[in-house]
């Protein structure tokens, strides 16, 4: 069986939607959809899919990138969680590792005790392994990509530098044939990279520059996403958004349709939690502030009014059609919760989102 597995998401997103009940064109519907749109339905389809059988759903990556030391280039990304991963498949590929069946009967035979990365899984590399691993339980991690892809064997990254130090002793101890010896080479030039990168962060991290760094990016979102001046009114929530909330917390849904705009506060605080939390760090704590609020204490707008036009309001909408596909899915509030949660986290408020310097409007 491949470690790496891909899988096309957008037909099971156009699936998912028909079997939740959409009309028969919504296949021909989701085709017309953008790119971004539907991945993150995708996403969200399989999130729903896999919290109905009972499984967990693998975290999904927040950030993808390659990872350039030398000339050796890495799939890398960031999970939602915050854990740091590189894709093991890739790791072997450039480092002129080749896979074989040999390889995966010994990483299993040691399933018993702690693993070991693949890419070790040679005979002459294991007296170095308890060295440097020791007690270390390697699991690959799966993850889902930002493109909707299910990986299935990465590394943590903080397993690399452990990997070239078992490669770079053997080398030394003179145990590894010719080819071997070409990683062991690959091995030293990204630890010694790791190195060089490593004292930048740290020096980072002892001004206190990766704060300032922090700011800078976040004023960056906050520029892309928050909107000079209030855009004209347009609806943008879709109906469904608020009956699948109604039906979720078990309310009637009014039937004139100049009752279903009455909405009472908890409303407007579930849709806050809902999209806004969730849609870019930052970005509801500055549109409120620049909306300000009438002598009765609501928003004298609607926050999606100062969005952006080319980047804001495309991604509040495609959130939207991720939000909604869960709350189909979801039998009830509870697990519609536990979906979202897993598959839209909110940002978390810190004070470092309160005010950016230098950030004006």
């Amino acid at each position: 069986m491949a470690d790496e597995q891909e899988f096309n998401l957008t037909s099971d997103a156009a699936k998912e939607l028909s079997r939740l009940g959409a009309s028969k064109g919504g296949e021909a519907r989701a085709k017309k959809l953008t790119p971004e749109r539907r991945r993150e339905i995708a996403r969200a389809a399989v999130v729903a899919r896999w919290t109905r059988q009972g499984k967990t759903p693998p975290p999904r990556a927040t950030h993808t990138g390659t990872l350039h030391v030398g000339d050796l280039k890495f799939d890398c990304a960031v999970l939602e969680d915050g854990t740091r991963v590189v894709s093991e498949t890739h790791f072997m590929k450039e480092m002129g590792m080749y896979r074989s069946g040999a390889l995966s009967v010994r990483r299993k035979a040691n399933e018993s005790s702690a693993q070991i990365p693949l890419s070790l899984a040679y005979k002459n590399l294991k007296p170095f392994i308890e060295k440097h691993l020791g007690g270390v339980h390697f699991q690959p991690k799966t993850y889902i990509t930002e493109k909707g892809s299910v990986v299935t064997a990465g590394f943590e990254a903080g397993v690399i530098p452990k990997v070239c130090e078992v490669w770079i002793d053997a080398d030394r101890d003179g145990v590894l044939g010719r080819r071997q010896k070409m990683i062991a080479a690959k091995a030293d030039i990204l630890l010694r990279g790791f190195a060089h990168v490593g004292i930048i962060a740290l020096i980072d991290e002892a001004t206190g520059y990766q704060d300032d760094r922090a700011k800078d990016a976040l004023a960056r979102i906050l520029e892309a996403f928050v909107a000079k001046e209030l855009r004209p009114y347009l609806k943008t929530f879709p109906t469904d958004f608020y009956k699948e909330m109604y039906r979720l917390r078990g309310w009637s849904w009014p039937e004139l349709p100049a009752e279903q705009s009455k909405r009472s506060p908890l409303v407007g605080k579930l849709t806050d939690n809902l999209v806004y939390d969730r849609l870019a760090p930052g970005v509801k704590q500055k549109l409120k502030e620049l909306i300000g609020r009438d002598e009765t204490g609501r928003l004298k707008h609607k926050m999606f009014r100062r969005l952006t036009a080319d980047l804001g309001d495309p991604k509040l909408r495609e959130h939207l059609a991720s939000v909604v596909a869960l709350m189909k899915a979801a039998d009830d509030w509870p697990q519609f919760m536990v979906m979202i949660n897993r598959a839209l986290k909110p940002y978390k408020a810190m004070p470092l989102f309160e005010a950016v310097e230098g950030f004006k409007l």
